[in-house]
């Protein structure tokens, strides 16, 4: 509703991981250097891990755009919450292969084996990247550590990339996964921005939307912005994305620090001046802005 008040040609705060609005802020600049050199340097097993809402899917997403056709194959596993022959199922539909309703994990892992060989023999890095890793059971992550075995005499077959929650490492410190633990060669572990990092953030991606005259959010927005969502960039754009309605729902040019605390108030959980801001039972400040903002653009709507 509010990118043509706001001079935007799309809105910039969405959830969905748009590589478009990619930050090159400093910890996930350093995740990218860090997955990038480990999979030139041909590392069997790396690691991100990163509290929900940090930006790991959005990372690995990036990861996926950076890796060129002609060097890489890469195979995308986004929800791996498969049982060992489900997982090897996957990647080998993922590489091409023709899988058949009777085949059991042996004849996976040989069709795996031998199309890993036929890509390496064309002179491919094959990487298989695996996001929300900590849902995987236990059994699956053991069955990943058997197709990292397959290697030549100079080289790994195949390239693994986790991305997970702090629960991945501590299933990793299970016993059961002490040899999978060891081969994990490179790590990162993502944190949320500062708040130099949330200004940028925000000021970046309204920017890439579109915006190129006065700032849209104030220095007290940005601030209060800040406090409330700790630099996790997931609440980051939903508190953004709130009082921008809330903004346009009142005719304002700019957020201020009134929009920015009645998008606190909408969200359920956010702690502000050691106070928990919830949703009321009442229709919310947001949602009765909505309401009338739709009034405006919609003939003939009504509350």
């Amino acid at each position: 509703m509010y990118t043509a008040h706001f001079n935007l040609k799309e809105q910039p705060f969405g959830l969905t991981p748009n590589t478009a609005f990619f930050l090159n802020a400093k910890g996930h600049r350093e995740a990218l250097n860090m997955l990038q050199v480990a999979l030139s340097s041909g590392e069997g097993f790396i690691k991100v891990v990163g509290e929900v809402g940090t930006g790991k899917t959005m990372l690995c997403r990036k990861l996926l755009n950076t890796l060129d056709n002609e060097s890489y194959y890469t195979v995308y596993i986004p929800n791996p919450l498969l049982n060992p022959n489900a997982l090897y199922r996957a990647i080998a539909e993922e590489l091409g292969i023709k899988c058949k309703t009777r085949d059991g994990i042996n004849e996976y892992q040989a069709a795996i084996n031998q199309q890993l060989f036929e890509l390496v023999a064309e002179g491919k890095k094959v990487v298989l990247v695996i996001d929300e890793a900590q849902a995987m059971p236990s059994k699956s992550l053991e069955a990943l550590r058997l197709i990292s075995n397959l290697e030549t005499e100079t080289s790994k077959l195949v390239h693994i990339v986790l991305f997970g929650q702090p629960e991945l490492d501590r299933m990793l410190e299970h016993s059961s996964l002490r040899q999978l633990r060891q081969r994990i060669t490179f790590s990162y572990d993502l944190s949320a921005l500062d708040y130099d990092g949330t200004r940028n953030y925000i000021n970046h991606r309204s920017a890439t939307a579109g915006s190129n005259g006065a700032p849209l959010f104030s220095d007290n927005a940005v601030a209060l912005v800040f406090r409330a969502s700790k630099g996790v960039p997931r609440l980051v754009n939903i508190l953004c994305h709130k009082s921008l309605m809330v903004a346009y729902g009142k005719g304002l040019a700019q957020v201020d620090k009134k929009q920015m605390m009645a998008a606190i108030r909408d969200t359920q959980g956010l702690e502000v001046n050691g106070r928990l801001k919830v949703i009321g039972l009442c229709l919310s400040f947001v949602a009765v802005t909505i309401a009338v903002a739709l009034l405006l653009v919609l003939p003939g709507a009504s509350v």
